[in-house]
């Protein structure tokens, strides 16, 4: 006689791994908050699971130039680390850069330029 194996259900699967903090709608009408200033230094999450994802395109060139830096921090810098997170710790540094130098910050500097 067959016997059914219990599998987990989709809630189960699916399930968050961290609670996130609710962030309050504003009221039709309300003016909007001001930005809230962090406290301490933007950090990158790095090796953790991540829930939003958001595509990028780059051309062949910066694909290239991007392995190249993988290949090289593992070469000459003994790190394994993948191209998702180098550009997680590249944007860190450029936030982080532009919420200290705001207009000053190399980001607004290169954005402007085009």
């Amino acid at each position: 006689m067959a016997r059914r194996v219990s599998l987990p259900a989709a809630d189960d699967l699916f399930r968050p791994t961290a609670e996130r903090p609710q962030e309050p709608v504003p009221a039709p009408g309300a003016e909007p908050a001001a930005e809230p200033r962090r406290s301490s230094p933007r950090r990158p999450s790095g090796r953790v699971r991540h829930d939003e994802k958001m595509t990028v395109y780059v051309t062949s060139d910066e694909l290239l130039d991007l392995e190249h830096a993988r290949l090289a921090l593992r070469r000459t810098h003994g790190m394994a680390v993948d191209r998702g997170r180098i550009v997680r710790e590249a944007v860190a540094l450029a936030l982080a850069d532009l919420e200290a130098h705001g207009e000053d910050s190399a980001l607004v500097r290169r954005l402007s330029e085009q």
